[in-house]
């Protein structure tokens, strides 16, 4: 559901001076709703005390203290408010769980919320109003009130770890980056033909043979012709046991990030069958999937099967213990239930015409155990074909159709679709770009990301309470190490964040932009493998011509940086020259001008070019 605040308080936001007006200065990523600044700072010392009264106050102010530890304050936790430099406390009755309101004065620094997400979050902005590095002695913090909430319940980061494997701490990681730009909802998308990633006790073979493949294919596959496929030879795998799984779960609760388990049926299934080979429609043997795509072979909506997942879903259930578990649903060829005497004999028991409502007959078995379990079926847009239950939850990934079509039948909808949030596309203009590493293909920047509104025009207001929120997904086909994860999350998650967080109607991404870039020292801080922007002002449009000459005037999006660029078809490097000032280029030689930004850490943007003739 939408959050909402109390009569009172959102005339008291409606009041208060328009944030996007204010916070340039402040740089904090996502935007709050309103922002009241005033003269003056508090120097917060290099001793810290923090006053928590409750325990969900505490939890905040423990995370608080490791944070502050790594930017030099040293926090001890005290039961004197009066005492305290930054105090931690009750929001007025009826405030909505995740809002906050956070106040710097020459009082100190105060955080009121109605829970501990919305402590958390308060936290996390007085955080993002502290320097990036650690300093010594006092900080000066601005005078500053803030009031805000987010837009959308739902908030959400996935990560394929099917595909290619991530350790533990990487999900730490991933979620402690989630947390800090407000976001709440971490989908594991644990199973999949090429491996399943989750300890089961009562089927063991799943992670004795489902969670390895003997090879994976080389290269880009969908650029390649069957006859040239080639496989590295090594087999690969991995999951996380039973104990590492409530480690993260822990570990994500304490930071109020929901974890939403997936556990892919009855597509994308071909790991099981290579352990259980008797669930499939047709005599085996099976192994994992050696390449991407989309498999023919899925299990078969057997009452063996049926068992299977509900004992699976057992043992998921009492893992995660958050009120959704996403079933997949996707991508599900029905050949082999088209062949199978098992299928027909289902269909015509069911007065079934179409084997498409075998599925949806199958995810209704499915949803009713997990609702006996206290859970809430979602899946990705593919289980409306078959027909759902009323309360089913629908996550619109084929753009925004199927997200509209669900809110318009009464059931609650996460957009999350590929043109504006899958961040496996790719981040240049040019498909397949030998300057940026192996990726699935399109090309989704981040000024497109940050555009997307996830609430459709199309919908009336009723319909549009249907939609709980956003959500960005990384697939990792071609996503091979935590580096790379990085690097195709950052810095585009923190427009989804404000996407996620923000109102649209105070959103602008002239305002967004330099507020971002404040934000690459903090990804540095947290070692993030952030892509590089290119330099800005280097194309057709940006030129200004003079005298017989292109004109060109650049700038980083990232504090700090250098530029440089070649007129003799090189790539630039820091050998070649530096921009000190405007780029005059002789016209009528069609000369190709490149330029790259060098980032404070010493990593390269993508080269940009124009070809100046």
């Amino acid at each position: 559901m939408r959050l909402k605040f109390p009569s009172a308080l959102l005339v008291a936001l409606a009041l208060a001076s328009p944030a996007a007006a204010q916070t340039p200065s402040l740089s904090l990523v996502p935007l709050p709703r309103s922002v009241q600044t005033s003269a003056g700072i508090y120097a917060l010392p290099a001793k810290v005390s923090i006053y928590a009264g409750t325990a969900d106050a505490r939890n905040v102010a423990e995370l608080l203290r490791e944070q502050l530890a790594a930017l030099g304050r040293t926090a001890t936790l005290t039961s004197s408010a009066a005492a305290a430099q930054i105090r931690l406390g009750p929001a007025p009755a009826g405030t909505s769980p995740e809002a906050y309101q956070l106040t710097v004065d020459k009082g100190g620094v105060r955080i009121a919320a109605a829970s501990g997400a919305g402590l958390f979050y308060g936290a996390q902005t007085l955080l993002q109003l502290l320097p990036a590095k650690a300093t010594a002695g006092a900080v000066r913090v601005p005078f500053v009130r803030i009031q805000d909430q987010p837009a959308f319940g739902w908030r959400g980061g996935h990560l394929d770890v099917s595909r290619h494997f991530f350790s533990v701490a990487f999900i730490k990681k991933y979620i402690d980056l989630l947390a800090a730009y407000k976001l709440n909802t971490f989908h594991w998308h644990l199973t999949d033909d090429q491996g399943w990633r989750l300890e089961i006790k009562k089927y063991p073979k799943l992670t004795e043979i489902s969670a390895y493949r003997p090879e994976t294919i080389i290269g880009a596959q969908q650029q390649l012709k069957k006859e040239d496929f080639k496989f590295d030879g090594t087999p690969y795998g991995g999951y996380y046991t039973q104990e590492q799984v409530r480690e993260v779960v822990a570990y994500a609760k304490r930071r109020y990030v929901t974890i939403v388990p997936e556990i892919e049926m009855p597509g994308h299934s071909v790991a099981i069958l290579a352990a259980y080979p008797e669930l499939a429609c047709r005599p085996g043997p099976y192994t994992a999937w050696t390449m991407w795509g989309v498999n023919e072979d899925i299990v078969c909506p057997s009452e063996a099967t049926i068992t299977f997942f509900e004992n699976v879903l057992a043992e998921v259930s009492q893992l995660f213990p958050g009120r959704y578990v996403h079933i997949g649903g996707d991508e599900a060829p029905k050949t082999r239930w088209k062949e199978s005497p098992l299928v027909q004999e289902l269909m015509k028991k069911e007065g079934f015409t179409d084997v498409e409502q075998v599925q949806g007959w199958f995810n209704r078995r499915i949803e009713k155990y997990l609702a006996s379990k206290g859970k809430k079926l979602i899946g990705w847009d593919e289980i409306l074909e078959g027909g759902i239950s009323p309360g089913a939850t629908v996550m619109s990934w084929r753009g925004e159709k199927g997200g509209i079509e669900a809110a318009k039948q009464d059931h609650d909808v996460v957009m999350t679709p590929t043109t504006y949030v899958y961040l496996d596309y790719g981040q240049n203009p040019q498909p397949h770009s030998p300057y940026e590493p192996l990726m699935i293909g399109g090309y989704l920047p981040l000024t497109k990301v940050y555009s997307y509104n996830p609430l459709p025009a199309e919908l009336t207001a009723a319909q549009q309470r249907h939609i709980l929120g956003v959500q960005a997904n990384l697939w990792t086909e071609y996503v091979t190490t935590p580096e790379k994860a990085d690097y195709m999350l950052f810095p585009r998650m923190l427009a989804v964040s404000e996407v996620a967080w923000t109102p649209a109607a105070q959103r602008s991404y002239a305002d967004f932009a330099p507020r971002l870039g404040q934000q690459y020292a903090r990804l540095d801080a947290k070692k993030v493998n952030y892509r590089v922007p290119e330099p800005l002002g280097l194309d057709s449009t940006s030129q200004v011509v003079q005298g017989g000459k292109a004109v060109f005037t650049l700038r980083s999006a990232v504090p700090g940086a250098h530029i440089h660029y070649t007129l003799d078809g090189k790539l630039p490097d820091e050998t070649t020259d530096r921009y000190t000032k405007p780029l005059a280029v002789p016209t009528g030689r069609r000369l190709t001008v490149r330029a790259v930004a060098i980032a404070p850490n010493g990593r390269h943007s993508a080269p940009v070019e124009v070809l100046v003739k």
